[in-house]
């Protein structure tokens, strides 16, 4: 294995894993248009090229209240079936033309009853379209897995509601739980409840935290409810001094938690300044169990492929670190652990060395 960076096409072809990508966040906007003319929603524009600048630049505000405000026009297209339908299908093969070999999908089935679908149906409805893009995917050449986590909305009052569907749909490819929204003002442990009748049901959850709050949302996360794994995480940082580990992040590095890293999302968010200083390399320096994610790929204009071309680029990543964080999120995954095994020694290993094998080296 190679230690030397390799093209951009290469990249593209390298077997990956995302584990934090938000369904309404990831339209295409093409889709957007269509959808929002077929249900009379009005776009800050029609046309799909103008509307993807449209919110990448909404979204560079270094505000995570305005970045989530982006969200109103794709949800405004998720209230009914054919919508859910087309963006499910689209979301998988999406990932599949990344080189996506697994990944879980989030979203919160609660902001999309408006036209009229209860939650459950809501869930029902977005494991056919995912069902469909699989078997799409695969007749391509391409197959992947893509399993669901439900989100509740931290700021509302639906969080169990959400937990007990996410219970419910665990044999029907939902395989975890989230909480989701605005994390300052609005912390883990307001849904305590939630997630001991999670734990109780032996379903894992993941928690937003350690992004716009810092360590007391990351200890509130993993010491007081119990989370697996932790979405975005770039503030444990704050626990880390002249590489030493405190107590939180020493105890987040060795019961290897994972962190669910977004660099482009958390430039956005003003989370971190660069993709050069961004936390994710010196965690994955010290040990962490990072993982590279996308979270929103249409409000962050991003992919996988160009997520590990930018830390290749800018903070002198090699395919082995490259190697080693998707191998993270698998190992991260909420599959069971002969599964995940499978995916690991079956796919993304002998998947790296057959594209390496193949590649020019730049």
């Amino acid at each position: 294995m190679t230690a030397s960076p390799v093209d951009h096409d290469t990249l593209r072809r390298l077997p990956k894993a995302v584990l934090h990508d938000h369904l309404d966040g990831g339209l295409r906007p093409a889709t957007v248009v269509e959808l929002a003319d077929a249900v009379g929603h009005t776009l800050p524009t029609t046309d799909p090229d103008a509307l993807a600048a449209w919110y990448f630049d909404a979204a560079n505000s270094g505000d995570l209240v305005r970045y989530i405000a982006t969200f109103e026009h794709t949800l405004a297209v998720l209230q009914t079936r054919e919508g859910l339908l087309r963006a499910a299908e689209e979301y998988v093969l999406d990932l599949a033309a990344d080189g996506v070999v697994y990944g879980e999908v989030r979203y919160a089935p609660e902001l999309m009853v408006n036209g009229g679908l209860a939650p459950a149906e809501v869930v029902e409805t977005v494991q056919e379209g995912l069902a469909a893009g699989m078997a799409k995917a695969a007749a391509a050449g391409t197959p992947l897995q893509v399993r669901t986590l439900l989100c509740g909305m931290r700021m509302f009052d639906r969080v169990r509601e959400a937990a007990d569907l996410a219970v419910a749909f665990r044999d029907a490819g939902v395989v975890g739980f989230d909480i989701a929204g605005a994390e300052d003002g609005f912390p883990p442990a307001d849904h305590l409840g939630a997630f001991a009748h999670l734990r109780a049901e032996s379903v894992p959850f993941t928690i937003h935290a350690g992004e716009a709050h810092g360590l007391p949302s990351i200890h509130q996360a993993v010491q007081v409810c119990g989370a697996q794994r932790v979405g975005h995480g770039v503030r444990i940082t704050e626990d880390i001094v002249d590489g030493k580990l405190g107590r939180l992040a020493g105890w987040v590095r060795d019961r290897r938690i994972a962190l669910e890293m977004c660099p482009t999302s958390n430039l956005q968010t003003g989370a971190a300044t660069s993709i050069a200083e961004h936390p994710i390399t010196a965690l994955k320096d010290l040990g962490f169990r990072v993982t590279l994610n996308t979270d929103n790929r249409l409000v962050s204009g991003t992919t996988m492929t160009r997520e590990m071309s930018l830390l290749v680029e800018q903070a002198g990543w090699t395919v082995e670190d490259l190697r080693t964080v998707t191998v993270n999120a698998v190992k991260s995954a909420f599959l069971p652990f002969d599964e995940r095994r499978a995916l690991i020694e079956d796919v993304v290993l002998p998947g790296y060395a057959s594209v390496l094998a193949t590649s020019p080296r730049t």
